[in-house]
């Protein structure tokens, strides 16, 4: 599956964005049996886990973002969705979502907080 990450940009503390991914190239069986995480990486940094959608619907979410991120997706149009909310300057980096049972990675958006 080829997956196509957008929605990151320049936002100030406190602020909001949405991050999407969308499965091209998906029909739509096979979309919904697929989980989907987000990871985000800073220079210097090992990627990090964000958050976690299984195909089932049950979520995680990293504990740093807990509270504040959620992670849905719109089956119609092959999409997983990270709503960003209270945004703080440590979650600047880059944004991957992945498909563990494709293997597939995102190919990053950028998401920078300013104080």
């Amino acid at each position: 599956v080829q997956l196509q990450a957008s929605g990151g940009g320049l936002v100030q503390a406190g602020g909001s964005l949405r991050l999407s991914c969308k499965a091209s190239r998906a029909i739509l069986s096979t979309f919904t049996t697929y989980s989907i995480d987000w990871y985000r990486q800073t220079p210097g940094k090992q990627r990090e886990f964000v958050a976690r959608m299984e195909n089932s619907g049950a979520r995680d979410y990293a504990d740093s973002v807990r509270g504040r991120f959620s992670i849905s997706k719109d089956n119609s149009r092959k999409t997983w969705y990270l709503q960003m909310s209270s945004l703080e300057p440590e979650d600047t980096g880059v944004y991957y979502c992945y498909v563990p049972s494709a293997n597939s990675w995102g190919q990053g958006t950028q998401v920078t907080v300013s104080s």
